[in-house]
């Protein structure tokens, strides 16, 4: 029988290590895996955080292990190449950083060996990602295991998968179950016994063969139904010597039936089953993406509350236990490769094996429905045949290697709906950010009645769509100011919007935890997208948070918005307050200001501010309460500051009637000295991006700036879009920005229409 051997403790680490041990080093730092190098630096901003190559190395001796003829390392995550020692012999070199890979040591594995890992996470163009706004940590960053095996086993060498594949196919009211096994060096008098089990653990099915695949029957078949009726079923699969058992693997799986239907959205079983939910990445303060299982059920426990049916796993592989748990807990998947952001022509290998890994490693999870093909890939333009190729190689592929799912893609706003590559998968769904990246919030939902108008027949979604908050308040929000009051607005409107259109298939909040983007400089807290609806410690759930469990949640509550914004000076203050039961009745200082009902779940009371009051709101059985205080000035310490600005707003002299740096771009644009000043600008970004690409700086995101990006950011005042120059490798001095600031005090503000 394998034996599975942890060896996740006592690793010695070197950071940008030169040369491969073939002794264990002195002086090198002790780890336990998990671990991630940029735990720390990853997050922290400047987009400086290290990439390059270290190496864990460890002591292993073979007289320790279970006696075997075969032993293989088992490595779930190493980002993002890899290359594996041992006593100093190269065996085995992996790109992509978000799978399970194995190397067989059996031949090299003597009593007392060195073993090394080089893991490197320095940029490149063949390995993706490499641009995107997002953390790549470096580090082994998940478990790694010893795989001891007798000569014949379940294959350890196809793509990382588990040797088992199971393929329910509902017939009526019961399910046909393919099996198939993939096994190493089987013999011709072995034999095959595979079970399928129910989830108390009752045998269903069980067959014995020589034959590598099994054709099976689940009568009056349970079926998976989502969160509604997660139910799972077991396969087993025994290798068989005479009467001993040599190896054996398992896998859950379920049995469920699914649609994507272009008018009526998603279909479970027969049953329209609206999947609205949340992107997850997978990183964390203080561990990057080493997490622990504590971490990924926290953040399960956390997504079921506010009531998701569904989870697009951005923008990689996820954990194995991750999955396990939308399995269990009845999410609705998208899974993803990390083709994202920038076509490489030296990746398409890379994409292919990715994918491969990708569908392998998952294939039995019930949970996922969807393979997703790339991210916002057209950031440098759609029309690259290179680019397109890519694309309908991988829909091929996936089509070749799972007949039972479909393929999607994110695809980048500016993207025109034309496009060719729009065509090419199953289902397609937008990131759109009208009312934080450019436009308004309005815009949002008749983009898709046009989309959908043009193309009827093809299942469209929102993939992306969300605004930034951090500790910061205001009784007035407006787009751009990083308030935690404006993007509960924000969230209100858009799920007006997504929620009521029945014909889109999905849509995903980016994000539901704020992440690691080393790039960022915006928002008072450099190195973090703050998009999430919990903070990233998972400690604080942002009022938006409970805008979706008003709509999505069955649990009874009642949440009063705005706890952190105490002081506040206006005599009346407008208070929202969230939950899912129809009628919510606020008092202040034990006196009812009234019931309200509201059938969008948003509740909206006018409170009279006077010295320091106690707010009670009651629904129900439900009761929440918060506190807001008199002041007579504004509390600064809601305002945001930029951490290492150059200038803050309230620092930039203003002339009446002119523009300054605190002057949207759309108002600039309104009159003719203003459209040569953002000409101007715009030239000189450009050169200076330029510049860039030609010295080889792969500073930031990468983002490219052009006519359609203007277009977006038109609302963002010019300090703002200073402010996040360095995502493109751009910084302004003070003299730069005061300068800008002068000619802009000698163009007139438009005449408001």
């Amino acid at each position: 029988m394998r034996s599975v051997i942890n060896i996740n403790e006592n690793w010695a680490f070197l950071k940008g290590a030169k040369e491969i041990p073939t002794a264990l080093p002195e002086g090198w730092e002790t780890v336990n895996v998990p671990h991630s190098w940029n735990a720390q630096d990853g997050m922290d901003g400047g987009a400086d955080y290290f990439r390059g190559t270290c190496h864990y190395a460890k002591r292993i001796s073979k007289s320790g292990l279970p006696q075997a003829d075969c032993y293989y390392l088992e490595i779930n995550g190493a980002n993002s190449s890899a290359d594996v020692y041992v006593n100093g012999k190269k065996l085995a070199h992996h790109d992509g950083g978000y799978s399970t890979w194995r190397v067989d040591l059996s031949d090299a594995l003597e009593d007392e060996a060195l073993l090394v890992v080089a893991v490197d996470n320095a940029a490149n163009d063949k390995v993706y990602p490499q641009v995107a706004d997002f953390t790549f940590y470096g580090g082994m960053y998940r478990d790694v295991n010893i795989i001891c095996v007798k000569e014949s086993h379940f294959s350890l060498d196809y793509f990382g998968g588990k040797g088992l594949a199971v393929t329910p196919v509902i017939v009526g009211s019961d399910a046909k179950v393919k099996v198939e096994t993939y096994v190493t060096n089987k013999k011709e008098h072995q034999q095959l016994h595979v079970v399928l089990k129910d989830a108390k653990g009752n045998v269903v099915a069980e067959q014995t063969s020589a034959d590598k695949e099994f054709e099976m029957e689940i009568k009056d078949v349970h079926r998976w139904h989502g969160r509604k009726d997660p139910y799972l079923y077991t396969c087993e699969a025994e290798l068989l010597d005479g009467e001993t058992m040599i190896d054996m693997v398992s896998s859950r799986f379920g049995c469920r039936t699914y649609e994507i239907h272009p008018q009526r959205g998603f279909i479970l079983n027969g049953e329209e089953y609206p999947l609205h939910g949340v992107s997850r990445h997978q990183d964390r303060i203080g561990y990057g993406n080493a997490l622990r299982k504590e971490h990924h059920k926290e953040d399960m426990d956390l997504i079921c509350e506010v009531g998701a049916t569904t989870i697009r796993l951005a923008h990689y592989q996820h954990d194995q236990y991750f999955y396990d748990l939308c399995d269990e807990r009845g999410m609705v998947v998208w899974a993803e490769i990390p083709y994202i952001s920038n076509h490489m022509p030296g990746g398409r290998e890379n994409t292919i094996s990715q994918m491969k890994e990708l569908i392998i490693q998952n294939y039995n999870h019930p949970s996922i429905v969807v393979w997703g093909i790339s991210n916002e890939i057209t950031l440098g333009g759609q029309d690259d045949s290179d680019l397109i190729g890519n694309h309908r190689i991988l829909n091929t592929l996936i089509h070749d290697m799972d007949k039972t799912r479909l393929t999607t893609m994110a695809v980048l706003s500016m993207c025109p709906m034309d496009a060719e590559y729009i065509q090419i998968p199953d289902t397609v769904s937008w990131n759109h950010y009208f009312g934080w990246y450019g436009g308004d919030t309005s815009m949002n939902g008749p983009w898709f009645d046009e989309f959908h108008a043009k193309y009827p027949n093809i299942p469209v979604g929102c993939s992306e769509y969300g605004c930034e908050a951090l500790n910061w308040h205001t009784s007035e929000p407006k787009q751009g100011d990083y308030t935690e009051e404006y993007q509960a607005y924000y969230h209100e409107e858009l799920i007006k919007q997504l929620f009521t259109r029945k014909y889109l298939w999905a849509t995903h909040v980016w994000n539901m935890f704020d992440f690691g983007a080393d790039a960022r400089g915006e928002g008072g807290e450099n190195g973090q997208n703050h998009k999430g609806l919990v903070t990233i410690d998972r400690k604080y759930k942002k009022d938006s948070f409970y805008a979706y469990k008003a709509w999505l949640s069955d649990e009874p509550f009642v949440h009063i918005c705005g706890k952190r914004y105490i002081n506040r000076v206006e005599d009346v203050t407008k208070v929202t307050v969230y939950s899912n039961l129809p009628e919510v009745e606020l008092f202040a200082n034990g006196e009812s200001l009234g019931k309200v009902k509201a059938e969008d779940h948003f509740f909206y009371f006018e409170v009279p501010n006077k010295g320091e009051t106690t707010l009670v709101a009651v629904a129900g059985a439900c009761k929440d309460e918060s506190h807001i205080n008199k002041v007579d000035t504004f509390d600064e310490s809601y305002r945001l500051v930029e951490k290492n600005a150059v200038l803050n707003w309230f620092d930039i002299t203003e002339k009446e009637g002119y523009c300054s740096l605190n002057t949207t771009i759309n108002d600039i644009m309104g009159t003719l000295r203003g459209k040569l000043f953002i000409t101007s600008m715009t030239s000189l970004l450009m050169k200076q991006m330029k510049k860039n690409k030609a010295s080889g700086e792969k500073k930031g995101g990468g983002f490219s700036l052009n006519k359609d990006m203007m277009k977006m950011v038109g609302t963002f005042t010019i300090l703002r879009i200073s402010s996040m120059g360095g995502m493109v490798g751009i910084e302004f001095t003070k003299e730069q920005l005061l300068d800008m600031n002068e000619k802009l005090n000698k163009i007139k503000l438009p005449k408001k229409k």
